[in-house]
């Protein structure tokens, strides 16, 4: 710096001495002029000289006030699939990212060696604070939670750097997600099938204890169903008493008994029952004797020796003069167009008139 103050003081010598030449050859100065501008040249640069030397001597400049700070060293480290604990026991959340740190003035805790361990340490410490907290079914929502809780640099527990971490990536074991995903599953079936089963218990519970609590209910119940068709629900009476007894596991009332339809082959039944009850309240007549007797022998309705052998019985009685019995036995057992009227004249070697429709 001194060298180059120097040159231009000889620089600026010069050049003011050829000025001044150039300007006293012009105008024709005098001796002594020519005396006095050489004297000013040579002491000129000598006494600015003095003047900057007096100076630098005078003004003491600190260096190491103007020195440029030294650049912070940030450093970084990149974790892999590092498992964090959930909420839920032996669902470990793995974590990814770039942890990123920088050095702060050493604490009473000793030199630092490892600045990479200190980082990651304080991240995963951070991220474990939430994880353990949040369900393995949103990991995709807990990942977001953590790109914005560890993108802040703040120290760790000693003190001696702050970290941070980048792209975090927030993942599962793959057998760990295909159970989750077969939980839900499952849990969506069960609350499916519990809504369904709340709504049959409802429907039993409507048709039991107010659709079908009595046959009034049920009549009303059908009218309204069937648009107010009163003929309709008037012949359905029979089938709403028989629905509601059974629903409430009675018998049909004896008001309503008559309003039941009933199938043919019942009637039939009813019918062949009230005969029977009818012909056992009256006393067993001679047909009725001989007609167990047959039965007892293998000979059955429509059989030729069933009407044969009953044709020679009632002559035998007729001989008794028993006509009445007689011709009971032949109304009941052979067709009264069977046989010719009694004439006087004795009966044929088979005990009877002849009868061309039986072969014999």
């Amino acid at each position: 710096m001194t060298t180059g103050c120097k040159s231009t003081t000889v620089f600026l010598t010069i050049l003011c001495g050829l000025v001044l030449t150039t300007l006293g050859v012009t105008e024709q100065w005098p001796m002594w002029a020519w005396a006095t501008l050489s004297v000013l040249l040579v002491a000129a640069p000598v006494l600015a000289f003095r003047v900057a030397a007096l100076r630098r001597s005078s003004v003491s400049v600190a260096f190491e006030e103007h020195l440029t700070a030294a650049p912070i060293d940030r450093t970084e480290h990149h974790v892999s699939r590092v498992a964090l604990p959930s909420q839920w026991n032996d669902y470990d959340f793995l974590i990814s990212a770039t942890v990123r740190w920088d050095a702060l003035i050493a604490s009473g805790h000793g030199r630092m060696l490892n600045p990479a361990g200190l980082a990651v340490e304080a991240v995963l410490d951070r991220a474990r604070a939430i994880t353990e907290q949040r369900e393995p079914g949103r990991v995709s929502l807990v990942q977001h939670e953590l790109n914005g809780v560890l993108s802040s640099l703040l120290p760790d527990s000693t003190g001696q750097l702050q970290a941070m971490a980048e792209d975090v990536r927030l993942t599962l074991h793959e057998h760990d997600q295909e159970r989750l995903d077969s939980l839900a599953g499952v849990r969506k079936d069960q609350a499916v099938w519990e809504h369904q089963r709340k709504y049959e218990q409802s429907k039993r519970k409507y048709l039991g204890e107010d659709v079908l609590k009595d046959t009034g209910s049920a009549v009303v119940w059908w009218l309204a169903k069937n648009d107010e068709q009163v003929g309709r629900t008037v012949e359905d009476l029979g089938m709403l008493a028989r629905l509601t007894s059974a629903a409430n596991d009675t018998d049909v009332p004896e008001r309503l008994r008559d309003l039941i339809p009933q199938p043919r082959g019942e009637q039939d039944s009813e019918e062949l029952s009230e005969r029977q009850a009818a012909a056992s309240e009256r006393a067993p007549t001679a047909a009725d004797h001989l007609a167990d007797a047959l039965n007892a022998l293998g000979l059955e309705d429509g059989d030729t020796q069933r009407r044969l052998l009953a044709k020679q019985i009632a002559d035998a009685i007729r001989d008794q003069e028993q006509h009445e019995t007689a011709d009971d036995l032949v109304r009941r057992f052979d067709p009264p167009a069977a046989f010719a009227p009694d004439d006087g004249e004795p009966p044929d070697s088979t005990g009877g008139a002849t009868r061309p429709a039986s072969g014999i």
